[in-house]
């Protein structure tokens, strides 16, 4: 049986964790006296009251009677719940005075898509773009693995949530508790934030930009203080500090947390890495080709900064503007919804299919060859020299399907809510993989503010599935889940 109280009791716990993050945006609006301090405040209230009332009345539920249906859910309604709750400080200012452009812009920044209805980012007070910008960074490493690292208590559901929020193709073993692990995690996902908070500042951007700007970087989010996003400063220092946390963010974090741990060769050796740093190399060469053909920019260095801070804030789903690439030709827009397709490494903060699934499925791909003239032999896929199984091969496949007929179908849904045909496949493929821009009217220099409400709410449905890794949501809404 479902155990519902150990749920209501997680939701209100994260709740009460999430109370300090809104009180963080509550503090900085009081510092700049803006108007959004009474607005935060109240919102602060209501989630700290949520947050009391779901613990207390799961207080007494069995933690250790809790399996992967309630890990599913957890990560699930938390992340529709900080949406509903976190909207209120852009609702009740008046700054996003509907709710669904408020729950729009609110599941964007958790689910670190970066999408935006804001026509005039900058007319917004201080503490509303802090808190906009922390929804991205808790979004980022997610908010799950901060609840199983601060909340240890918990015991038997932690590894279900930490499972169902990092649903990668393989995992391997940690020898730490789950808490232990995501607690080593959020120390580097801090380090690496306050690192970015001082190369940002060293360059033009003053501490206010430079914090907000760092919290949207390691997270991948892509949320920025400026309407022109960091276009805004055109600065080749502050774009190359970006793409190279960008890039980090796009890595598997476990790798990173062995890096830490005194074992860079697991880094280094992983082929998915290896993969995925020779996409960006590849990927940035052959864009740069093409802007010097094209004379989209002036010389080999403007077009080499311009292509790899385009194709990492790209692939690793984070979607920082620092040029507008639809001058760039159909040629580009293309690579563009490839490698937005294909992601980062699995385990990172960004979106997309990512790179070791690409990976097996190619290698797969392969083998299916070698069999047409070579029918009986045995040709295992292999990653990083074991063999992948054949159940990991198969789900695989079958994540890569659903994932492309959920773009087609979005894409179908979207055009006959009105959209045009190249505005359907960007939204929707951005929408799946958490990118951020799109393509058309919805590009770079675009904003969703003109899309219909239905679309709206579309979308965001699409973002949470993708962020959660497709299989999370959609075992959800099929019946079965739900029997005893």
């Amino acid at each position: 049986m479902l155990n519902v109280r150990f749920i209501i009791k997680m939701l209100g716990a994260v709740c009460l964790m999430e109370t300090f993050f809104v009180l963080l945006a509550t503090v900085c609006a009081y510092i700049y006296k803006g108007d959004d301090f009474q607005p935060l405040l109240i919102s602060c209230g209501i989630m700290l009251l949520v947050g009391i009332l779901g613990y207390v009345f799961g207080f007494r539920a069995d933690e250790f009677d809790a399996g992967r249906r309630e890990g599913m859910l957890i990560v699930t309604f938390t992340w529709i719940l900080f949406s509903l709750l976190g909207m209120l400080p852009f609702y009740i200012s008046g700054y996003i005075p509907t709710i669904t452009d408020a729950f729009f812009e609110t599941m964007s920044g958790f689910t670190t898509t970066g999408s935006t209805i804001l026509k005039d980012i900058e007319v917004l007070p201080h503490g509303l773009l802090i808190w906009r910008s922390l929804t991205q960074w808790q979004g980022g490493i997610g908010i799950v693995v901060f609840t199983v690292a601060l909340l240890p208590i918990l015991g038997g559901g932690a590894s279900q949530m930490f499972d169902a929020e990092t649903p990668g193709i393989t995992h391997e073993r940690f020898r730490p508790r789950v808490a232990q692990v995501a607690k080593r995690l959020w120390a580097i996902y801090i380090l690496f934030t306050i690192v970015v908070i001082g190369l940002l500042h060293a360059g033009p951007m003053d501490w206010y930009d430079a914090i907000n700007h760092a919290l949207t970087t390691v997270s991948t989010g892509g949320y920025s203080t400026k309407n022109d996003s960091l276009a805004y400063w055109n600065s080749a220092y502050i774009e190359y500090v970006i793409a190279l946390f960008m890039f980090l963010g796009a890595t598997n974090m476990t790798l990173i947390y062995f890096c830490f741990n005194g074992k860079p060769s697991k880094l280094l050796k992983n082929e998915e890495f290896r993969w995925f740093a020779g996409v960006v190399g590849v990927v940035t060469l052959v864009v740069t080709g093409w802007l010097l053909y094209t004379n989209l920019a002036d010389g080999f260095t403007e077009a080499f900064r311009k292509s790899l801070f385009q194709v990492i804030t790209l692939i690793s789903s984070c979607g920082f503007i620092a040029d507008d690439f639809l001058p760039w030709g159909s040629f580009f827009w293309i690579i563009a919804l490839i490698i937005m397709f294909i992601g980062g490494c699995a385990g990172s903060t960004c979106g997309g299919l990512k790179m070791g699934r690409f990976v097996i499925l190619f290698k797969n791909l392969g083998n299916e060859f070698k069999k047409q003239t070579h029918p009986h032999a045995v040709l295992p896929v292999r990653m990083n020299g074991q063999v992948v199984s054949s159940n990991i091969v198969h789900r695989i496949l079958a994540f890569a399907f659903v994932y492309m007929l959920l773009i087609m179908i979005s894409s179908l849904v979207l055009t006959a809510s009105g959209l045009g045909f190249e505005e359907a496949i960007g939204a929707s493929v951005s929408a799946v993989s958490n990118i951020g821009p799109a393509l058309g009217s919805l590009g770079p220099i675009g904003n969703f503010a003109e899309v219909p409400d239905v679309c709206k709410w579309f979308l965001s449905f699409l973002m949470l599935i993708g962020r959660l890794e497709i299989f999370t949501i959609l075992t959800i809404l099929i019946p079965g889940f739900w029997k005893q």
